[in-house]
């Protein structure tokens, strides 16, 4: 239960941040789609009308949740690829790294899993953004491969990044992604070396 003065206004984002540890500790014990506001509610220790000042849907925290959980994420997947020496090697690393950490959650927070596929199904401001960034990302390696004559040329970028993602999505979606579980350590260093072949001069 949130121990809080419900009436400060200046507690208003800390409160808020409560509710997002609160309801993710519920939904990984519950899971998010069999939570209802009210149970929430109860759970947090609000009446669900005050709940409601905070969020106007549980589809709001669950964004909050995953706005949480996919910042970090992005940002490792940032790293990585800043860290790798080659264009060639920053696809690897943008690859690896972002369905490493699909897989270590889904291993190990399987109910977070489920609300992050469920938000790229459904196609949440959080995940949108997720992979915004992600695409964006892949854009400034192919224009740094082509720069270096890594890369070829021809082909428009945004035709280029559009079948990259389609050659990986058994990988990057998390939705497939669990249903792919069986192939993923040979399927996915095949797919990268197909795509990396197809970029090459």
């Amino acid at each position: 239960m949130i121990q809080t003065s419900p009436t400060a206004d200046d507690q208003t984002p800390t409160i808020r941040d409560q509710i997002v540890e609160a309801a993710d500790a519920h939904f990984s014990r519950y899971g998010y789609a069999k939570t209802t506001m009210a149970d929430l509610a109860r759970a947090i220790g609000f009446s669900k009308a005050y709940l409601y000042k905070f969020f106007d849907s549980k589809q709001a925290i669950g964004e909050a949740i995953c706005t949480r959980c996919l910042a970090p994420q992005f940002a490792t997947i940032a790293a990585a690829v800043e860290a790798a020496p080659t264009p060639h090697e920053k696809v690897r690393a943008l690859f690896r790294t972002s369905v490493k950490q699909c897989l270590e959650q889904f291993f190990n927070d399987r109910q977070l899993y489920d609300i992050v596929a469920f938000s790229r199904s459904e196609n949440w401001a959080s995940s949108t953004k997720y992979v915004t960034d992600l695409n964006a990302l892949l854009e400034s390696i192919i224009r740094l491969g082509r720069a270096n004559g890594d890369f070829e040329r021809k082909t428009p970028l945004d035709e280029v990044c559009r079948g990259i993602w389609i050659a990986v999505l058994p990988f990057s979606d998390p939705v497939l992604l669990q249903h792919n579980l069986d192939i993923v350590e040979d399927g996915l260093p095949a797919v990268i070396g197909l795509i990396l072949r197809s970029l090459s001069t």
